[in-house]
C-alpha cells in the first residue's frame, strides 16, 4: 500500500530536508580485492569464486595493490587527505551474500577523509564536504524467485551468486548536506552525475548504474523550520541513476512530512526503492556501528602510502570534468542550455572526438545530437554503442563542407553507418547520394522545373524574386534531393536573369 505523502511544497513549507549521500564505486581491476578471482560482469552464476573469496578455512587474503591506487586517486580528486597509515576491519553480520558472515571494509581508519567537492545546480555552486572514502569488497548477489516483486518477502526461494562477491569497492561517504530546501533533491542528483564524470575521468571504474558498478544509498532526515535538531533518518539503498535519485530524496521528504504532521516517528531504517511506481518501502531497522562488531582484521597488513607515492599519483590527475566542461564551452562558443543538452545526451567526448578531427562543434553537435541521438533512441542504445564513431562523424561532414554531400543525403548516410551497411564512401555509391555535380544536368531540370510553373515564372518576371523559392524546390525533387540549392538557385537566377 502507498504510504500517505505531502504535496513537495507543503513539505518544505513545514521542514527542512538534510541528506547525507553514501555512493558505492566498483573498481575496474581485473581481479578481486583480495584474491586473484576476475572481475568481469554477466559471468555464469559462481564461475569466478575461489577459497580466499568463499572464506573457506585457511584462505589467507591479499590486497590488491591497483584498487589502493585508485582509492587514492578518488581521494586526492575529491580533495580528501590521504591516511599515512590506514588498516581494514572486518565488518561482521549474518547474511547469505557474504559467504564468510563479515565484509572485509575499513571502519575509523580509512584511506580518505576529510574532502570537498562541488556541484552546480541552476547556476549556483554548492559545496559537498566528503567524509570519507574507503575501500572495501562487495557482496553477492541475491535473487529472490518465487514472489511478486523480486523481494524476498513473499519469495518461495533465493539463490546466491558469490561472483560479485570481493570486487574491489570504494565508497563515498558525504557529511551533512544541507542546503536551500529546494534544491535539495537536485543538488542529490547533480552529486551523483558529478561522481560519475569524475570516476570516468580518473579510468578507475566504468561506473555502469545499470550494471550496479555505481550504487548510491540517500539518508534522508528532516527537521522543523527554524530548529537545528536533525531529525530521523532513512537510508534509501541501491538507487542506479541520477533520475531515481532525485526521485527517491523527494518522495522520503514527502512521506517523512507526512508522517510527522500525522504525529508520528520516522523509523530510523533502510528503505528500497521502486522504480516502477517512484515509491520507498521498508527493509529493515538500520544498524549502528556496534551492531556490526567491528574489529581490525588480522589477516591483512596495515596499508602506508608513502608520500611521494602521493604525490605522484597526484600529477596524474587529468583536468576536473567540470573545469573542462566550462573551458570547453568557452572554445565552442556554446550557450549553457547547449552545453547541457551535449552532456546530459552523452554525447561530450563524441563532440570532442569530432571536433579534434577538424568539424565545428556546431556540425558536430547537430549530428550527435540530432540524427545519431534519434538512432540511439530507437534503437534503445547509447550513443557510444551505435558503431559509429567520431571519424565517421567528420568524414560525413567533411563531404559536406566541399559540396559532395548536402545534410539531406547525409541523414541517409548516417542511416546507412547505423545499420553498417560499410563505411561513408561504400554507402554513398550503394544508395546513389552523392550530388549532382553537372551543370547541364540541373539546367535541364531548370527548364523542365520552368516549363511545368508557367505562373510561377510569371511572378518572378513582373517583381517577385522570391516566388523563384518554388522553382527551386521544383528542382531539387527532381534531382531527388540530388542537388546543391545552393548551385540550383545560381543557375535559376541566371537562367531568369534576376
Amino acid at each position: 500500500m502507498t504510504a500517505e505523502v505531502f504535496a513537495i511544497e507543503d513539505a518544505l513549507a513545514s521542514y527542512d530536508p538534510v541528506m547525507g549521500l553514501e555512493v558505492h564505486v566498483e573498481l575496474n581491476t581485473k581481479s578481486k580485492m583480495f584474491c586473484g578471482c576476475p572481475t568481469e560482469f554477466g559471468a555464469p552464476p559462481n564461475t569466478q569464486t575461489c577459497p580466499v573469496c568463499l572464506g573457506l578455512p585457511g584462505a589467507l587474503p591479499v590486497v590488491n595493490a591497483r584498487a589502493v591506487e585508485s582509492a587514492i586517486k578518488i581521494g586526492l580528486a575529491l580533495n580528501c587527505e590521504i591516511a599515512q597509515w590506514c588498516r581494514f576491519a572486518r565488518k561482521n553480520y549474518f547474511y547469505p551474500d557474504m559467504p564468510k558472515n563479515f565484509q572485509t571494509s575499513q571502519y575509523d581508519e580509512p584511506i580518505a577523509f576529510n574532502g570537498w567537492t562541488e556541484v552546480v545546480v541552476d547556476g549556483e555552486t554548492y559545496r559537498i564536504e566528503i567524509e570519507r572514502a574507503h575501500m572495501e569488497e562487495d557482496t553477492g548477489k541475491s535473487t529472490h524467485v518465487g514472489g511478486a516483486t523480486g523481494r524476498i518477502h513473499g519469495a518461495s526461494h533465493s539463490l546466491v551468486d558469490y561472483n560479485r562477491a570481493g570486487i574491489p569497492l570504494i565508497e563515498i561517504v558525504t557529511k551533512t548536506i544541507e542546503v536551500p530546501p529546494a534544491k535539495a533533491a537536485a543538488v542529490a542528483r547533480a552529486y551523483v552525475s558529478m561522481l560519475r564524470d569524475l570516476l570516468l575521468a580518473l579510468d578507475v571504474s566504468d561506473v555502469r548504474m545499470d550494471q550496479g558498478s555505481l550504487r548510491c544509498d540517500a539518508n534522508v532526515s528532516l527537521k522543523p523550520k527554524g530548529s537545528s535538531v536533525l531529525g530521523t533518518r532513512t537510508e534509501t539503498k541501491n538507487v542506479n541513476s541520477f533520475r531515481s535519485v532525485e526521485r527517491a530524496v523527494t518522495y522520503e521528504i514527502t512521506r517523512q512530512a507526512a508522517v510527522l504532521a500525522s504525529g508520528g516517528k520516522v523509523v530510523q531504517e533502510t528503505r528500497h526503492w521502486h522504480e516502477d511506481t517512484g515509491i520507498t518501502t521498508s527493509g529493515r531497522e538500520k544498524s549502528d556501528a556496534e551492531d556490526y562488531r567491528y574489529f581490525p582484521e588480522p589477516d591483512l597488513v596495515p596499508v602506508a602510502p608513502s608520500r611521494e607515492w602521493v604525490e605522484e599519483l597526484r600529477a596524474t590527475l587529468p583536468e576536473a570534468p567540470s573545469t573542462r566542461r566550462v573551458r570547453l564551452q568557452e572554445e565552442w562558443g556554446f550557450t549553457d542550455l547547449e552545453m547541457r543538452d551535449v552532456v546530459n545526451g552523452g554525447a561530450l567526448e563524441l563532440v570532442v572526438g569530432t571536433v579534434e578531427l577538424g568539424v565545428t562543434p556546431a556540425a558536430a553537435k547537430k549530428w550527435w545530437l540530432g540524427e545519431l541521438a534519434r538512432a540511439a533512441n530507437e534503437s534503445g542504445q547509447a550513443l557510444g554503442e551505435l558503431g559509429v564513431g567520431a571519424a565517421e562523424v567528420a568524414e560525413v561532414q567533411k563531404l559536406v563542407d566541399t559540396g559532395a554531400l548536402n545534410d539531406k543525403l547525409a541523414r541517409q548516410v548516417f542511416d546507412g553507418l547505423v545499420k553498417g551497411e560499410g563505411t561513408p564512401a561504400q554507402i554513398i555509391e550503394a544508395r546513389g547520394l552523392a550530388l549532382v555535380s553537372d551543370d547541364s544536368a540541373l539546367l535541364e531540370a531548370i527548364d523542365r522545373a520552368i516549363a511545368a510553373n508557367p505562373a510561377v515564372v510569371e511572378k518572378v518576371n513582373s517583381g517577385k524574386p522570391a516566388a523563384a523559392g518554388a522553382l527551386i524546390g521544383a528542382v531539387m525533387k527532381d534531382m531527388r534531393g540530388q542537388a546543391d540549392a545552393a548551385k540550383v538557385r545560381e543557375l535559376l537566377n541566371a537562367k531568369l536573369g534576376i
